[in-house]
């Protein structure tokens, strides 16, 4: 089984609060988010909503992308985010429906 590394985006809302994360478990660690579990920044401004994902097969590749994007400007990561998720919608509900390991990969990674 290949491991698998997640960078994400969490937002409070359409254009909102923003946080970029990495995680190899992105179920798990939106969970935490979810439940107030992640004390600091996101719970003090109710980041919660999963917005956008990409997978990554190595932990170094997945770290590099979160500093890259962490130093975007908001305009470039809101574009990042309307490109496959327009309305911002909470993908949170489609991942935890999405059965077996590393079925949260997006097209085009790795």
């Amino acid at each position: 089984m290949t491991q698998r590394f997640y960078v994400y985006l969490l937002a409070s809302g359409p254009c909102g609060w923003l946080y970029v994360g990495v995680t190899n478990d992105l179920v798990r660690r939106v969970a935490e988010h979810k439940e107030g579990l992640v004390p600091g920044y996101t719970a003090e401004r109710g980041i919660d909503r999963l917005v956008w994902y990409e997978t990554h097969r190595y932990i170094d590749q997945a770290i590099l992308r979160e500093k890259r994007i962490k130093r975007w400007l908001r305009e470039w990561k809101f574009a990042l985010v309307e490109e496959n998720n327009p309305r911002w919608a909470d993908l949170y509900g489609e991942l935890r429906a999405t059965p077996g390991p590393g079925s949260a990969s997006r097209p085009g990674q790795e």
